[in-house]
């Protein structure tokens, strides 16, 4: 059975940062974040779902062809999910695997934290 955390984590990487239909994702935005979210990666910390979905547009303008795939299970401690994931091509050797942290409260995503691995 699926968790309410897990469903999260898995709808920040593929609905989110995985969906290139922008309706698709406005609605994966409203029900996986916080309004107030604080996301953060390598490149910068944004707020708010409406900065998300742009850092989320700018990914995936940038990358044309290329696709998240989970590299194994949500991983959880009570509030807290745990998720590695890798993007590349379809059918090719990942060009950049990453892992995602995120903190559950009220039942959605309030802080997003992205580390890529070498």
């Amino acid at each position: 059975m699926t968790t309410p955390l897990e469903t999260l984590m898995n709808s920040n990487l593929l609905e989110v940062f995985g969906e290139r239909d922008e309706k698709r994702r406005a609605e994966a935005i409203a029900r996986t974040y916080a309004p107030d979210v604080v996301f953060s990666d390598p490149e910068e910390t944004v707020v708010g779902r409406d900065a998300v979905n742009a850092k989320a547009q700018k990914l995936l303008d940038g990358a044309p062809g290329f696709f998240f795939t989970a590299s194994g299970p949500v991983r959880r401690a009570q509030d807290l999910g745990y998720l590695e994931w890798s993007f590349g091509p379809e059918g090719q050797p990942p060009v950049v695997r990453g892992i995602d942290i995120g903190l559950v409260e009220n039942g959605v995503l309030a802080k997003m934290y992205t580390l890529l691995v070498d």
